[in-house]
């Protein structure tokens, strides 16, 4: 039987600068899929990546083997993510994966992207041909675990998003932020959410930029903004107050450069800037510039623990329903570690059986009496039957043989 477990990286533990080096991107994706299949192994696969985790899920393979793989595929020295990684076998795994895609363990309690990233990484292993039978039931459940969760208890109640608190901080720095000016740079689910919260507080002036000029007008269009083409932000970010920044850039797409010009065009005047960026798209040493506000999704996570107190019942209830789903699991991976036994065990009944059928045949041809055929037959399938057990009992220690004694008497019962 296959081992199940995962392993990986998370903001629980790991820092943002490690986490941004074990990303996998869509364009990496199911080339690292088949990449740790094949060199660590590992028949069953998948791989959720976000800002926040970068988690293997594997069916089968050697655990240790699959952890060298990572900083290995990533081109990383091993004892740079030596001292963050996590192991998770068995129960732990599936427990895990429960709580990931219910959102108890995002970084805010309750948010529901998650969900969503889970199922894409899914997607991506069925297309590399990484998702066999144990994989897939495993994402089957937690898919139906997080759906029980959302609908039985209020995890979503009091939730706050990352855009949400980004809308608080700029509010504290700018207390007419209505009349502020903002730039996105991207065009993912993220910036969407954080331009409808900024747009839903009275925020009309947002400029969109993008790799993707079309993605950019888009979304220009939905908020009534504007848009420029990448090359052109340098020249316009100094006419911006607020700049949020979640794009799939593997080098930052913000240098100090660009805003030491920025703040001296600006005269000194503030500037809020959001990284929620993996790998970070602005360069770090920015946020000790004057006159700069830079917040990285760490940052915004500190400030998102301020409401888990209020979903705590909610967290709870979600703990007792993820409790159950592992158990159900559990005991279907049992099942199925116990397949190949009850599968052996009936080819041999079947050959036993088939032998006696022979050989009762042959004695009926020779004109035996049917039923001293039938008396003998029986009694000598009902010895070869017992023939196992018995030796069992004669052959194990004392102790392996009181536990057989144990379950031979549940089965004498369930016949009773």
């Amino acid at each position: 039987m296959k081992p199940l477990f995962a392993f990986g990286v998370n903001h629980h533990n790991t820092p943002v600068n490690v986490r941004e080096k074990v990303v996998f991107n869509s364009e990496i994706l199911e080339t690292g899929l088949r990449d740790i299949s094949k060199n660590a192994a590992v028949p069953e696969v998948a791989i959720v990546s976000t800002c926040n985790r970068t988690e293997v899920y594997c069916g089968g393979g050697n655990p240790q083997d699959a952890i060298k793989w990572l900083p290995k595929f990533h081109n990383l020295d091993s004892n740079l993510i030596k001292p963050y990684i996590y192991l998770l076998p068995g129960d732990r795994a599936v427990s895990h994966a429960f709580r990931v895609a219910s959102g108890l363990d995002s970084m805010i309690v309750g948010e529901p992207q998650i969900l969503g990233q889970i199922k894409r990484a899914v997607k991506s292993a069925e297309v590399a041909g990484t998702m066999g039978t144990l994989l897939h039931k495993l994402f089957q459940k937690t898919f139906a675990v997080a759906k029980r969760v959302r609908s039985e208890t209020n995890i979503g109640a009091h939730s706050i998003s990352m855009a949400s608190i980004a809308v608080d901080l700029g509010e504290r720095l700018f207390p007419n932020i209505s009349d502020r000016k903002v730039m996105c740079l991207g065009a993912g689910e993220m910036v969407d959410l954080f331009a409808t919260h900024f747009f839903s507080v009275g925020v009309r002036n947002i400029t969109f930029a993008n790799r993707s000029v079309h993605r950019a007008q888009e979304l220009a269009l939905k908020f009534g903004g504007k848009y420029v083409s990448v090359n052109d932000i340098p020249k316009v970010i100094s006419d911006c107050d607020i700049v949020f920044s979640c794009t799939a850039s593997p080098i930052p797409v913000l240098g100090k450069g660009t805003i030491e010009r920025a703040i001296k065009v600006r005269r000194h005047e503030p500037m809020i800037l959001f990284d929620l960026g993996v790998p970070r798209d602005i360069e770090p040493e920015i946020k000790k510039m004057d006159d700069i506000f830079l917040y990285t999704l760490d940052d915004l996570g500190v400030v998102a623990q301020e409401g888990l107190e209020l979903r705590r019942a909610a967290v709870d209830k979600a703990e007792t329903i993820i409790t159950s789903g592992v158990d159900e699991f559990m005991g279907w991976l049992s099942k199925r570690r116990n397949l190949p036994i009850i599968m052996s065990l009936q080819e041999q009944m079947e050959q036993h059986r088939s032998l006696e059928v022979d050989r009762a045949k042959k004695m009926l041809k020779k004109g035996e009496n049917p039923e001293t055929v039938l008396d003998q037959i029986s009694r000598s399938l009902v010895n070869k039957i017992m023939h196992g057990p018995i030796s069992a009992l004669n052959e194990v220690s004392l102790t392996d043989r009181d536990e057989i004694v144990r379950a031979l008497s549940r089965i004498a019962k369930k016949r009773d």
